[in-house]
């Protein structure tokens, strides 16, 4: 299992990023997949996911209505695409994937420690 993320860099307050996040030896459509980013002197925190079974997905509050996973099967890829950033979005991006999907209490979960393999992370940096 293999996960390449690329796609981070500088943009300015109000602009719009595409993380990606490239798997290979795997079929990408039978995972549950996941964002997540980790600020200088903060946890690491979910950002968005998505179950295999039943596109039940999750967004932090923060990024609610300004983020969308996006899984492109055919190209076995996962996206992040981010829009109306803000400096409060700065951070390192990760794609995750695991082969189970987490509920608890019947939500949907996006915690970092129900995914088991990782990508290398990529550098938002949201400022003028």
């Amino acid at each position: 299992v293999q996960l390449q993320a690329y796609g981070g860099g500088l943009v300015q307050p109000g602009g719009s990023l595409r993380l990606s996040c490239a798997a290979s030896g795997f079929t990408l459509d039978n995972y549950a997949i996941g964002w997540f980013r980790q600020a200088p002197g903060k946890e690491r925190e979910g950002v968005s996911c998505e179950s295999s079974s039943d596109g039940s997905t999750y967004y932090a509050d923060s990024v609610k209505g300004r983020f969308s996973i996006i899984r492109d099967n055919a190209k076995n890829t996962m996206y992040l695409q981010m829009n109306s950033l803000n400096p409060e979005d700065t951070a390192v991006y990760y794609c995750a994937t695991d082969e189970v999907d987490t509920y608890y209490s019947g939500s949907y979960s996006c915690l970092a420690a129900d995914f088991g393999s990782w990508g290398q992370g990529t550098l938002v940096t949201v400022s003028s």
